[in-house]
């Protein structure tokens, strides 16, 4: 598959039963691809994976393939507590139509290099998907460091992409001066999209694209093609918003942008709860700023 561009890890919106509502995730993937998104990304951290069932995992992604219907593919996040759950659900994940993985660290346990390479390993091998490494140490406390990256990439020919999510955009140029255009690089937090494409990237796994798509391709084309200026006008104006992607809450946060643009809901799986009270108001007042001013050449497609 073409590793490129804008990917929404997409969140999962629930019924007001909280029952995971596919008539809705499929117009919304609908709504994503026709805005420019080149791909669907799944099952992650963003998509409350962590409170799905197995069957609901698979039902979203047959859903996610069937709505996508070959107009661009559709990637599944894998992360289990355990090797032998994240295996069967990469299996499963490709026979539901999925094209591309993308391979977190386990749940909870942070092991050693040892561990982790033996982990992903086993996920890599356990399919010929193309695989995208997700290296995210602020969330899940396990670090990928690039010489790390370049042994998986040695041992394991369908690791094609990494998900860069550490923050430090000297990562970026650190994998591409070792992998030389060996893997394909994302920037996987929303605040550092323009600067994670000067260092070299060239995609972005989105956050706020869930209620932004439009504007989040604009700002990645303008930041791929050069166009400085451009780049950084849309960037001052969206860099509030994409700020509640790297904050713990930062599901409530995009699921809350989402229904006070109207495409989605605010509702979340427990543990999470919704905003209530001055955390509510507070990040309602920067929305609404940022719609006031929302560039008018931009509006919603």
């Amino acid at each position: 598959m073409k590793w490129y561009g804008v990917m929404p890890a997409m969140t999962t919106c629930f019924d007001t039963a909280l029952k995971v509502d596919h008539a809705f995730m499929a117009r919304h993937a609908r709504w994503l691809l026709d805005s420019g998104c080149t791909g669907i990304v799944s099952l992650g951290s963003l998509g409350e994976a962590a409170t799905l069932t197995f069957d609901e995992k698979i039902a979203i992604l047959k859903n996610m393939v069937a709505t996508s219907n070959g107009k661009a593919p559709v990637v599944s996040a894998i992360s289990a507590l355990s090797t032998a759950e994240a295996v069967t659900l990469a299996k499963a994940a490709a026979d539901a139509g999925c094209e591309g993985l993308m391979v977190l660290p386990p749940y909870v346990y942070l092991g050693d290099w040892r561990e982790m390479k033996a982990y992903v390993g086993a996920i890599f091998q356990a399919t010929p998907l193309p695989c995208m490494l997700y290296n995210n140490p602020v969330a899940y406390g396990t670090d990928f460091l690039p010489e790390q990256i370049h042994e998986l990439a040695a041992d394991h020919g369908n690791l094609e992409a990494v998900k860069e999510s550490s923050t430090d955009v000297r990562r970026v140029a650190a994998i591409r001066a070792i992998e030389d255009g060996r893997l394909n690089i994302f920037v996987g937090v929303d605040d550092a999209i323009v600067e994670g494409i000067a260092a070299g990237a060239t995609g972005w796994i989105a956050g706020l694209v869930n209620a932004m798509p439009v504007e989040s391709v604009a700002l990645f084309d303008y930041a791929i093609q050069g166009k400085t200026k451009e780049a950084f006008d849309l960037y001052r104006w969206f860099l509030p918003l994409l700020r509640t992607d790297t904050v713990p809450k930062f599901i409530q946060l995009i699921k809350l942008v989402q229904q006070e643009v109207g495409e989605g809901s605010a509702r979340v799986r427990p543990p999470r709860m919704e905003l209530i009270g001055d955390e509510l108001k507070a990040a309602q007042v920067v929305i609404h700023t940022a719609l006031k001013s929302r560039p008018s050449l931009l509006a919603k497609a």
